[in-house]
């Protein structure tokens, strides 16, 4: 069956991709920038290789800095206000998923009417946002690559997920350079993030051929090298692994889809407030059991690809052995294996399944889930 594939239209990638920048915004045709970033990348000194960048071509911008880790919908409005008072004509977005999530928002808003959580589901808006160039430093969410995108309504402690081709980057960047300041904490949690695109956006309902060479190639290269990457982060060809398979991962779930790994992520993120790659690489292990009787020989093509020899396996062994070892990657780079110390309430199982049942990304889950299913998943994970 046909469908449209999503990607960026310009892709800068490697170490000094950040200096490249200037040329591919002087084709765009715009005047101001509004810079959406975070306070802890302009207190470490991150944000001043692109304010540099900037200045040295005279590109005038402002920056709006107001981003929490899982961005609110306070936060989209604040900067769409800043970004109307200073006439500003397109979006840079610089950080990890949380700062590329609220910059899609606050272009978005700048071309269609209402409010952001007017456009929660699919496709609902109908206008292309403003121009955002891209700039990832981290490597987890492909939010520089993606046409997804989360915010939460703080009002009803609620992850919205937004999939919308209307907010896709005119350009991307990953350079690794930016990303080795990165603590190990963050360098596993979005490493984690990004196995987990990867291992569900292959194993979802709504992959296709396309997509599998995507996906496969990041689960590869990904646990190939996080724990390189961790281990010492200034390891830069680790970096620019990890840049790159993240990256190739969204072009993979971006067209291909999820599942509920990240349908129970989101609601631990939006009642709690928790990080969303630690949550993704808790409940990866427990969903791809729930799933495997639907996944064919798929989760045998994972494990090989992980390093696994599934020679002589059967489909329970080699499922087994898949699942043990995102296990022991995740084990590898000190992620916790239960919520048991997260502060996460057992009362909250009912809601937090309900809410899980009718996210976004519950469709694309291989093996269609009940909320009793939900449920028992959750209670699994603590």
């Amino acid at each position: 069956m046909a469908k449209p594939y999503f990607f960026p239209s310009v892709n800068l990638m490697g170490q000094g991709a950040i200096k490249l920048i200037p040329d591919e915004i002087k084709k765009m045709n715009v005047k101001k920038a509004l810079v959406v970033t975070d306070k802890v990348l302009i207190e470490i000194g991150t944000t001043a290789q692109l304010f540099d960048t900037l200045d040295n071509e005279n590109l005038e911008y402002v920056v709006y800095s107001d981003v929490k880790p899982n961005p609110t919908v306070n936060n989209v409005n604040g900067g769409y206000k800043v970004l109307k008072e200073n006439n500003c004509d397109y979006v840079i977005s610089f950080g990890g998923g949380s700062p590329q999530d609220c910059a899609k928002a606050i272009a978005i808003l700048a071309t269609n009417p209402g409010n952001i959580a007017d456009y929660e589901g699919v496709n609902l808006t109908k206008n292309k946002s403003l121009p955002i160039v891209a700039i990832n430093t981290t490597a987890g969410t492909a939010s520089e690559a993606t046409i997804n995108y989360v915010i939460t309504d703080e009002t009803r402690n609620v992850k919205m997920v937004l999939v919308d081709s209307n907010c896709i980057a005119s350009v991307a960047v990953n350079d690794p350079n930016l990303t080795v300041s990165m603590p190990k904490a963050l360098t596993a949690a979005t490493g984690m993030d990004a196995l987990t695109h990867a291992i569900e956006g292959y194993l979802t309902a709504g992959a296709t051929q396309f997509t599998d060479l995507f996906n496969l190639e990041a689960i590869k290269t990904i646990s190939k090298n996080l724990k390189k990457a961790y281990d010492d982060g200034s390891n830069i060809d680790a970096r620019d692994q990890m840049s790159y398979g993240q990256f190739v991962t969204g072009m993979g779930f971006s067209n291909g889809g999820l599942g509920i790994v990240h349908s129970m992520a989101h609601q631990l993120g939006g009642y709690y407030d928790l990080p969303h790659g630690v949550c993704n690489a808790i409940i990866l292990p427990y969903v791809m059991e729930y799933n495997a009787s639907e996944t064919g020989d798929k989760m045998k093509t994972v494990a090989e690809a992980m390093g696994v020899c599934t020679e002589g396996m059967n489909k329970l062994e080699f499922d087994s052995a898949c699942v043990n070892a995102v296990k022991s990657l995740s084990k590898s780079v000190n992620i916790p294996e239960s919520f048991e110390n997260m502060n996460v309430n057992k009362d909250d199982i009912d809601i937090l399944a309900e809410l899980a049942l009718k996210d976004a990304c519950t469709p694309g889950n291989p093996k269609s889930p009940t909320v009793d299913d939900i449920k028992m998943l959750y209670r699994k994970v603590f």
